[in-house]
């Protein structure tokens, strides 16, 4: 098991989306992860502009985007997908 499994959510780092929390929906390659959320679209993305947060949502590896938004709901973490939160400039 590695911290990005399948149903992590995280918050991206870089980009436009900066800020936003999103889910790994499957591992593309060593350096790529498939992520979706609430605020962010459905996006490759590389392991460094992401950081993985504890907590986990129960969703199938490819899951579609309304099947991930639904996990959320689920999991009762919908408020804080909502919600956008700052990023230290590096």
């Amino acid at each position: 098991m590695s911290v990005y499994d399948i149903g992590r959510v995280c918050v991206k780092t870089m980009g436009r989306e900066a800020g936003n929390y999103c889910v790994i929906v499957d591992i593309i390659d060593k350096n790529y992860l498939l992520i979706d959320g609430i605020k962010i679209k459905r996006r490759r993305v590389n392991y460094n502009h992401i950081e993985p947060t504890p907590d986990m949502v129960e969703i199938k590896k490819g899951a579609k985007t309304k099947d991930v938004e639904e996990a959320i709901k689920k999991a009762k973490l919908e408020k804080k997908f909502k919600e956008k939160i700052a990023i230290p400039l590096h």
